[in-house]
């Protein structure tokens, strides 16, 4: 006949958690995991990437994420090209952006694109 192995344990003993001894660096380095490596962001993209900054496509991603309230993935069949300028209309977690390009509107990574750089003018032509 067989017992139960567990049948004399009791059902109200909890261990101790388990003691992690945390590493003190020299100096008084604090030590932080970020997305980039580092606290401060890696290029001026991160700061100059704003609602409503018009962007450039650098590289046309393979697949495309549609921003629609119920998203679908498409193969980009020469939909989205690099070169193609659009406008960013939200900031999604994890670099992702929400951009509106003259095609529609994408769910986009940020490698893929980079703010434009547009010049204006003080004087009006001519003068």
């Amino acid at each position: 006949m067989l017992r139960p192995m567990f049948a004399a344990a009791s059902s109200s003993y909890v261990s101790p958690p388990v003691q992690v001894r945390a590493r003190r660096l020299p100096g008084g380095i604090a030590v932080r995991c970020a997305p980039n490596g580092g606290g401060a962001p890696a290029g001026d993209a991160e700061v100059k990437l704003k609602v409503g900054s018009p962007i450039v496509i650098l590289e046309a991603p393979v697949m495309l994420k549609t921003a629609a309230s119920v998203p679908s993935l498409r193969h980009n069949a020469g939909q989205v090209k690099a070169g193609d300028v659009g406008r960013i209309l939200a900031r999604k977690p994890k670099d992702v952006w929400a951009v509106r390009l003259a095609v529609g509107t994408y769910l986009m990574d940020g490698k893929f694109f980079k703010p434009l750089d547009v010049v204006e003018d003080d004087e009006a032509p001519g003068e």
